[in-house]
C-alpha cells in the first residue's frame, strides 16, 4: 500500500484502538482476533506461546513497531533490541521489522546479516540484534523495549537481564515462540500469567486461529490430519500452543522466572552443605548461603554411581569448600550404604565436617518447603532462590531435564504424586524417586528454621474433641 506522508500519532482525536487500527493498516496487515488480543493488550511484560504456522514472528514484530510509535512521544528517537538465543533465531523479527518500517517510512538502512544485525530509523533510532550466547553485549545501554525471540531456545538468565536492561527507561518487553517441550522457564512463565498481574500477562495463539493458513479452524483438513499423526503432547505442545508439564508435580509453585537467580558463591559468607546421600537415584550435595533473609542456592553435586568418599573429593575441589562450616544430612539415609561407619561419620573422618539431622516426615517436609517457595507480597522475593548450576535440584522441581548419567539423561525426572492410569492422584504421599535434591533441601529448612506447623498436629487435632 502506497503512503503519501510519514504518519504521526493523533492525539486527542482518535482511540488508541483506532489508531492501531489505521497503523496495522498502513503496515498491510489484518491480524486474526488472536494476534489482535496480544497486539492491543496494554501491559508492559507481554508473552506469547504459538503453534506452528500461527503468526507468532508477524505478530510479535507488527506489535514491536506499534509500541515504538507510542514510544516517539516518551523517548523521541530510541534503541530497541531484538535477542535470541543465538543471532539466527532473530532472523524473522528483524526482517519483518524493516520491512514494516520502510512501509511507515521510518526506515532509513540496515545491515544485511543480522549476526550482529542494525536498523536504522531517520530520526535516529536504532534497532540492534543481540546474542544470548554472549551475555556481556546484553549489559551495555537501557532500550526502551526489548523483543524476545523463541524464548523456549534462550535461558533463564538471559530473559533475566532482559527485564533488568529494560528497567531504567521503564520499556517493554515482548516474547513469543513455540514450546519446545514443556521443561523449563518458557512454559512454565506462559503458565503462571495467563490470568494476568498488573504488568505482566501471557497469551496463547494456537495454529488453528491463523485462520489465513488454516480456514477450517480446528477442524481444517490440515489441522485433523496433523492430530491424527501425532501424539497428544506433541499436537496441544506445537500446534495448540499449550504447556503439558509433568503431572501431578508435588511443588509446582516453584517458578523459574521467581525462584531462578544468577547468583554465585560470596566468600564473604559461610557456606553449608545440605545433603541427600540417594543410591538408587542420585547423591544430592547442595550448596547454600544465608544472605539477609534469602537462602542462596548456588551450586551442587549431583551425581549417580558415586560413594561419599567421590562425592566429598569433587567438594574439596570446589572454589566454596574453605567456607563450609556445617551441614545437614538425611539421618534415615546414612546407613544407606550397607557399610559402617555411617555416611555422617565419613563426612566427619574424611572431610573434617559435623553433620547434623533428624527424622522428618514426608509430608510435614512438603509443607516446610513450599513455605520457602511463597513470595513475599511486600516486595515479592521468595525465601529462597536457586542458581542455573543446580541442574539436579531443578529436574526434580519439574523444570529442567535430568543431568544424571544414564537412561534418565535428558529425559523428566521430576517429584510426583503417585497417579493412575487417568492421571489421578492416588494415595497420600508422592513416589519416592527424583527427589533427592528437594529432600536435602527440606532437612536443612527443617533443621535450621523448625516447622511450619507442629510435628503431630493432625493428632493433637483429633485429641482435642
Amino acid at each position: 500500500m502506497a503512503v503519501a506522508t510519514q504518519p504521526t500519532l493523533p492525539t486527542g482525536q482518535l482511540t488508541r484502538a483506532q489508531v492501531y487500527a489505521v497503523h496495522l493498516r498502513i503496515l498491510g496487515l489484518r491480524p486474526t482476533l488472536a494476534q489482535a488480543q496480544f497486539i492491543m493488550d496494554t501491559h508492559r511484560f507481554r508473552y506469547m506461546s504459538g503453534g506452528e504456522q500461527g503468526g507468532k514472528s508477524l505478530t510479535l514484530s507488527a506489535c514491536a513497531v506499534l509500541k515504538r510509535y507510542e514510544d516517539k512521544e516518551r523517548f523521541g528517537k530510541g534503541r530497541y533490541w531484538l535477542i535470541g538465543s543465538d543471532y539466527g533465531e532473530t532472523e524473522s523479527e528483524f526482517n519483518y521489522i524493516r520491512d514494516f518500517l520502510k512501509k511507515c517510512l521510518l526506515y532509513k538502512d540496515s545491515t544485511k546479516r543480522v549476526d550482529p544485525g542494525e536498523i536504522r530509523e531517520t530520526d535516529g533510532t536504532v534497532w540492534e540484534t543481540k546474542s544470548g550466547m554472549d551475555s556481556r553485549k546484553l549489559s551495555k545501554f537501557s532500550p526502551n523495549g526489548i523483543v524476545l525471540c523463541e524464548p523456549g531456545q534462550m535461558d533463564v538468565l538471559t530473559f533475566q537481564k532482559a527485564l533488568f536492561r529494560v528497567g531504567a527507561n521503564r520499556g517493554w518487553v515482548l516474547g513469543g515462540g513455540t514450546l519446545e517441550g514443556s521443561l523449563g522457564w518458557w512454559p512454565k512463565l506462559i503458565q503462571s500469567y495467563l490470568w494476568g498481574t498488573a504488568d505482566t500477562k501471557s497469551f496463547i495463539i494456537p495454529s488453528t486461529s491463523n485462520t489465513y493458513k488454516y480456514p477450517g479452524g480446528a477442524t481444517d483438513p490440515e489441522i485433523l490430519r496433523m492430530k491424527e499423526q501425532s501424539s497428544d503432547q506433541w499436537f496441544q505442545e506445537r500446534i495448540m500452543g499449550v504447556p503439558c508439564p509433568p503431572a501431578g508435580l508435588v511443588f509446582p509453585e516453584f517458578r523459574p522466572d521467581v525462584h531462578v537467580r544468577d547468583v554465585s558463591f560470596d566468600p564473604s559468607y559461610p557456606v553449608e552443605l545440605t545433603i541427600d546421600p540417594g543410591v538408587q537415584g542420585a547423591y544430592a550435595v547442595e550448596a547454600v548461603q544465608t544472605i539477609g533473609d534469602q537462602d542462596i542456592y548456588f551450586d551442587e553435586v549431583y551425581e549417580n554411581g558415586m560413594v561419599t568418599e567421590d562425592i566429598i573429593t569433587i567438594c574439596q575441589q570446589k572454589p566454596w569448600w574453605k567456607n563450609v562450616k556445617a551441614g545437614v544430612v538425611d539421618v534415615a539415609g546414612t546407613y544407606r550404604q550397607g557399610a559402617m561407619p555411617p555416611v555422617s561419620q565419613v563426612w566427619l573422618d574424611k572431610a573434617g565436617l559435623y553433620l547434623s539431622g533428624q527424622k522428618v516426615p514426608i509430608l510435614d517436609g512438603i509443607e516446610a518447603l513450599k513455605t520457602f517457595l511463597k513470595v513475599n507480597p511486600k516486595d515479592e522475593r521468595p525465601k529462597m532462590v536457586v542458581s542455573p548450576k543446580c541442574v539436579g535440584l531443578l529436574s526434580e522441581f519439574g523444570v529442567a531435564p535430568c543431568p544424571l548419567k544414564g537412561p534418565l539423561n535428558g529425559q523428566t525426572a521430576a517429584y510426583r504424586w503417585k497417579m493412575d492410569k487417568e492421571g489421578n492422584v492416588v494415595g497420600d504421599e508422592p513416589e519416592d524417586k527424583f527427589n533427592h535434591a528437594i529432600k536435602a533441601v527440606i532437612y536443612r529448612i527443617v533443621d535450621k528454621y523448625g516447622y511450619t506447623r507442629s510435628k503431630g498436629s493432625d493428632y493433637a487435632t483429633i485429641m482435642s474433641f
